[in-house]
């Protein structure tokens, strides 16, 4: 029997697509290419016995292509309050070790990949508003991603626009779309400006998605 898990909590992420992510809608990238930087608190989780909750985690990752070509780069940060149990445990559901191929976004992600970077276990400041649109994910010296709602450019007021997926998606029920800025320093660096902010609940288990809105 495959292990038994779950995880539930916001996350917010920056893309470099225009508004919207044409990946959402199977459309090839604004850029014909992907970077992003994400990351996500743990409001609940386990992997068997070995309780998450509270924990923060992060991922940065680069294609040249579509990212359904292939040949990726990725990057996971791990809260470094975990202890060594949860750190093992979170290890293997962000890089998807363990639940269905295929059934979450770190599966499918991790799946088109060709290499994937050593595991970090830093400080992760965290914070997300999903009905309000803003968040920020930032770790010094590795990490800068703020978002933000988008500005009606005729009202100056925030522009509010989601996306639902009420069947077949890996990754969301329903997302939040923003405005986002990034910064990533290191093996995987990068900047996104004013580009695609996402912000969504990850509610995954071992079989995929935990569907309670659709």
């Amino acid at each position: 029997m495959s292990e038994q898990w779950m995880i539930r909590g916001a996350s917010f992420g920056s893309c470099n697509c225009d508004w919207g992510c044409p990946c959402q809608f199977n459309s090839p990238t604004t850029h014909g290419n992907c970077q992003f930087a994400s990351g996500g608190n743990i409001e609940e989780g386990y992997l068997e016995d070995v309780r998450l909750d509270g924990l923060n985690w992060a991922e940065t990752a680069w294609w040249p292509g579509e990212i359904a070509e292939g040949n990726g780069r990725m990057q996971v940060v791990i809260d470094e309050r975990a202890s060594e149990e949860q750190r093992e445990a979170l290890k293997k559901i962000l890089l998807a070790e363990v639940g269905a191929p295929g059934s979450n976004h770190f599966s499918v992600f991790v799946s088109t990949c060709s290499e994937i970077l050593e595991t970090l276990y830093l400080p992760i400041d965290f914070a997300c508003n999903i009905e309000e649109r803003t968040g920020h994910v930032r770790i010094p010296g590795f990490m800068d991603v703020e978002g933000s709602p988008i500005i009606d450019e005729f009202s100056g007021e925030p522009f509010h626009v989601g996306i639902a997926r009420p069947q077949g998606s890996f990754e969301y029920e329903y997302a939040e779309v923003g405005n986002s800025n990034a910064k990533v320093y290191g093996d995987i660096a990068m900047e996104n400006v004013n580009s695609y902010g996402q912000f969504n609940v990850t509610h995954y288990n071992q079989d995929g998605i935990v569907r309670t809105r659709y």
